[in-house]
């Protein structure tokens, strides 16, 4: 009998591990001969460039550290703590980027993380949400690729390391944690909203930079889908009614800081998200910008939230004059007020745009204080956040030690929540994340 048994549990894994070996391989598709731009017409090429730019394809194609690369030849640097991943080449390069690859092969790479030759691809290609993009809008993407220039350059090799084989480690991954699949519209909301969904949940991938991770590196759904991430060392905020402002980010604010890249209660867009905002939101039509920021916005229960904002703005207006009134006897308010107040202060009814209110920025009430000594170290170009307005980089002007006390009061004057700790070594560590001014001694 315990013989049978054996035997049976034996078979049963025998079938299984067949039919996961199925699972794990496909075929490799035919090169093709290199793909005449005329082929395609002007207005499907133009279809593509939006698609590209909701998709910040330009972003994470582009190598940006060593001077930065050609644009779309790859090499774009991402530490996992996995190690180091370098995004491919996607110009039509026949030998080393995807001139030989056929409109099959592109729209499988996008819908199901498998290359041309039948390789998986690493989840940092974020195919788990690409799976969701039309098979039209595919199409108009590749085309737009496929007229860009041609760039011979191959990428520096990952630090990613695979244990047994990529195809059965990478397959195994996407049993776990990958299902493809078309956008389905939900009939229960309008067609702006499906709008906004489609382009959040796919080709502008959203959650991706701003729902958490697990061990294994995929996005913990569902449940804490846009409940905040972090990315390129930065803290991206949640996107849905855990975000902690004071303020709601209401749709008005979404589009603002999605289009111009400056909300006006808000703040600038800084670090990773300012390119979202000015090289590629800026360019695609404002009803996609306007359709993202409803569905954000109502995933945020934004209009049954906003009730509280008049009493809060109140608050804050009155906050910002706290530095002042302590200016004489608090040591850490002349430090702030000595660096930072003249840009910062604000009076009533509602802050200057160009002069951004902290007591309503993310950045005081996150869980910790990266994002706010990151914008300290590395201040912000007239390129970044608010068009034409700059800030300096603090990086030389404060020590560790100024940039903890500078948070800590912050904290203690412009929100209800408790201390930060260990500010100054958090301060050290941010540090090393930013690359030194060219006249830096550090």
């Amino acid at each position: 009998m315990i013989k049978r048994i054996l035997t049976g549990v034996a078979g049963v894994g025998i079938v299984a591990g067949m039919g996961f070996l199925w699972y794990a391989w496909w075929p490799a598709i035919p090169k093709i001969a290199p793909v005449q731009p005329g082929q395609f017409s002007a207005e499907k090429i133009e279809r593509g460039r939006i698609v590209a730019a909701e998709s910040y394809c330009v972003e994470c194609h582009t190598r940006q550290d060593n001077g930065g690369g050609p644009t779309l030849a790859g090499d774009y640097k991402m530490e996992t703590p996995f190690g180091d991943i370098f995004s491919s080449n996607i110009t039509p390069d026949p030998e080393t980027g995807i001139g030989n690859w056929s409109e099959p092969a592109f729209r499988r790479a996008l819908q199901y993380g498998v290359s041309r030759d039948g390789s998986h691809l690493l989840p940092a290609f974020v195919y788990d949400h690409f799976t969701k993009m039309s098979d039209e809008d595919i199409s108009d993407l590749y085309a737009w690729i496929m007229t860009r220039p041609a760039v011979h350059m191959t990428r520096r090799p990952n630090g990613f390391p695979l244990s047994i084989s990529p195809r059965i480690t990478l397959a195994s991954w996407k049993l776990m944690f990958f299902t493809p699949g078309r956008y389905k519209p939900d009939p229960n909301h309008n067609a702006e909203w499906n709008r906004g969904a489609y382009l959040a949940e796919g080709a502008a991938h959203c959650g991706a930079c701003h729902t958490p991770r697990n061990l294994a590196g995929a996005e913990k759904l569902p449940g804490q889908e846009y409940d905040g991430g972090v990315v390129d060392g930065w803290i991206a905020p949640p996107l849905n009614q855990n975000n902690p402002t004071p303020v709601v980010w209401t749709e008005d604010e979404l589009y603002q800081y999605l289009r111009n890249g400056v909300a006006p209660l808000h703040g600038p867009a800084g670090g990773p998200m300012s390119p979202v905002a000015h090289d590629f939101l800026a360019t695609v039509p404002e009803s996609d910008v306007h359709a993202i920021a409803y569905y954000f916005a109502d995933k945020a229960h934004a209009a049954e939230r906003v009730s509280g904002d008049k009493a809060a703005l109140e608050h804050a207006m009155a906050d910002s004059k706290k530095d002042l009134v302590g200016f004489s006897t608090d040591p850490d308010a002349r430090l702030y007020q000595g660096a930072c107040g003249a840009c910062h202060y604000n009076a009533a009814p509602a802050p200057v745009l160009g002069r951004p209110e902290l007591a309503l920025n993310n950045a005081l009430w996150l869980k910790e204080p990266t994002n706010l000594y990151l914008v300290m170290l590395r201040g912000l170009t007239a390129k970044e956040g608010q068009s034409g307005v700059a800030m300096p980089s603090f990086y030389n002007a404060l020590s560790d030690k100024d940039m903890a006390r500078i948070a800590a009061y912050l904290r203690r004057t412009r929100t209800t929540l408790p201390p930060w700790t260990d500010l100054e070594k958090k301060a050290a560590d941010a540090r090393k994340l930013v690359e030194p001014p060219v006249n830096s001694s550090h």
